[in-house]
């Protein structure tokens, strides 16, 4: 990260995976917006290993704005969460906000975010107002945010939201705490010392289709309940516990009516499916914990987590 003080007031950080049909719109509604701020800014998108054309139009803009345009160009793609973080370590702005390249939160909305950190806030969250999504992503958002909220002590009324503020101080210590894995805006609410949210508008997708499959979606949760709680191994050690107190209640159920009534026909049955119940209580229970040792593999391992291929900037004189 930038050492030293913050050089502008503003760093808009913004990652982007195949996003040619949006970049163009994304510019004409961003740059206006942060001119009409008054204040000092920046912007660094984060090209994620793009194979479409998001790259060539970064390079023109920035020959346009070379004074406020930043771009990270990754070699391949690493995920938005190694395209944010990369961002992050070479912000300049007292105020960081991170916004998607979809335009599905409008870059009008950023004013609100800064309103609330002039407030005194040192980290704004967001939540959609009147969300353009597939019934399946509100209720599986919903879904998602109700595990959450029971799950870990992470307090976000719509943790999908991208467009996020934060102060100076979270970001360094975010960058400071070499986190691999993890959801960003849960970690920055960790490290915060006064949160709020605020609600933003929220508009269909510009063009393209999104970036985030279902697996990832799948992936991002995990990442979520593994990295900021020990409940999902605590809930299930007590399930592991109550089905063997109830497997051993059972064999003794099975043996007294062996001794008083007889070889019962059909019993077999029973067992084997007593047996694929446990064997499948038991596969669930090595997956969690494979995820949680996957995570601290993770973390101690050394191995390079990005490799910027170029960083395109005006260069300091």
């Amino acid at each position: 990260m930038s050492s030293g003080q913050p050089s502008v007031y503003l760093s808009v950080v913004i990652p982007v995976y195949n996003e040619e049909l949006n970049l163009p719109k994304l510019f004409e509604q961003l740059y206006p917006v942060l001119d009409k701020l008054g204040r000092s800014y920046e912007i660094l998108f984060t090209n994620d290993g793009s194979v479409d054309r998001s790259i060539q139009l970064l390079r023109e803009q920035h020959q346009r704005r070379p004074e406020v345009t930043r771009v990270i160009d990754f070699n391949a793609n690493y995920g938005q969460h190694m395209a944010i973080m990369a961002a992050f370590e070479r912000v300049r702005g007292e105020v960081i906000i991170t916004l998607d390249a979809d335009l599905q939160n409008p870059p009008d909305q950023i004013p609100l975010l800064i309103e609330k950190m002039d407030a005194g806030f040192d980290y704004v969250g967001s939540y959609r107002l009147k969300r353009h999504d597939s019934l399946f992503r509100k209720y599986a958002s919903k879904t998602v945010n109700f595990v959450r909220s029971r799950i870990t002590s992470i307090e976000m009324s719509d943790q999908g939201c991208m467009l996020r503020a934060y102060s100076r101080a979270i970001i360094e210590a975010i960058v400071n705490s070499g986190a691999i894995n993890t959801f960003i805006p849960a970690l920055a609410y960790s490290f915060s010392g006064n949160p709020t949210e605020v609600g933003v508008r929220h508009e269909e997708r510009h063009a393209g289709v999104s970036n985030y499959s279902l697996y990832k979606l799948i992936r991002l949760n995990f990442d979520l309940i593994t990295g900021f709680s020990l409940m999902p191994l605590q809930l299930f050690t007590m399930f592991a516990m109550a089905s063997s107190a109830g497997s051993f209640v059972l064999v003794l159920v099975l043996a007294g009516r062996r001794l008083i009534i007889g070889p019962e026909e059909g019993g077999i049955f029973t067992l084997f499916g007593i047996l694929f119940f446990l064997l499948s209580v038991t596969m669930v229970g090595i997956g969690l914990i494979g995820e949680y040792v996957g995570r601290t593999y993770l973390v101690v391992r050394t191995r390079q987590r990005y490799h910027v291929r170029e960083l395109i900037e005006a260069v300091s004189k």
